[in-house]
């Protein structure tokens, strides 16, 4: 069973303390570049968009979050510490035999992660799962929203569920992908038209602009799925 946060309550903690946070992770393979990246659109995710705190991290109407970019999770842990859902004391830990803190983040052993990931090419097509399943029950609200990077869209199995989710409209599914020049192939016209051909809404923002960000993320997709590509410069 996944553990209650004990937490510092969320209020006292900000943006600006993240650096701060990931800093005390200490453990190796951090992958700071590809937690780097992520920083920002995660912070926004959680400060502005999603639907879920820790008290709401089990309700069937929650919005769902899922790191498909599951390696280099230390920006993600700074986050839901930062938000209230992992215990501030057990991020020193991290990456430790004992700890929760894994390389890659586990749904079984922190609370308000959705899935367990790391190994790339998985996030959208279990994001599609869990809204089928969402659907067959007439379970009002629960959005899900999938963050990928652009090298992780050279996986196939991104393809299928591109063309899926296009094809049946998936209005509650927003993809976020980060574009850090990271991909090995690319894809004619930029990110977004990889989406646009199979029936997406798509937008395009800096990934470290927050205003813009939230702006990419808000925009309206009536009956269609959203991706949102967040340019971020690598290494920066």
């Amino acid at each position: 069973m996944v553990p209650e946060s004990t937490h510092t309550p969320a209020a006292a903690l900000g943006y600006a303390d993240l650096d701060r946070l990931v800093a005390v992770m200490e453990g190796d393979e951090k992958h700071s570049g590809a937690a780097n990246s992520t920083l920002d659109v995660l912070w926004v995710l959680y400060d502005r968009i999603l639907n879920v705190t820790p008290d709401t991290a089990d309700d069937p109407a929650r919005d769902r979050f899922l790191l498909s970019k599951g390696h280099g999770p230390a920006s993600y842990y700074a986050v839901l510490a930062a938000k209230g859902f992992i215990d501030l004391d057990v991020l020193p830990g991290f990456g430790q035999f004992d700890s929760p803190l894994g390389h890659h983040p586990d749904r079984s052993l922190i609370r308000g992660v959705e899935i367990a990931s790391g190994s790339l090419g998985h996030g959208m097509g279990l994001g599609i799962g869990m809204i089928l399943a969402l659907d067959a029950r007439a379970q009002p609200g629960g959005r899900v929203f999938c963050l990928v990077g652009d090298a992780e869209l050279d996986e196939g199995s991104n393809n299928e569920a591109i063309a899926f989710a296009g094809r049946l409209g998936m209005e509650r599914l927003t993809v976020v992908a980060i574009d850090n020049q990271s991909s090995t192939y690319g894809w004619p016209g930029g990110i977004e038209q990889r989406f646009a051909v199979e029936g997406w809404s798509t937008a395009v923002c800096d990934g470290r602009d927050h205003d813009d960000i939230e702006r990419a993320l808000t925009q309206p997709h009536p009956n269609r799925p959203h991706v949102v590509v967040a340019h971020v410069e690598k290494d920066s």
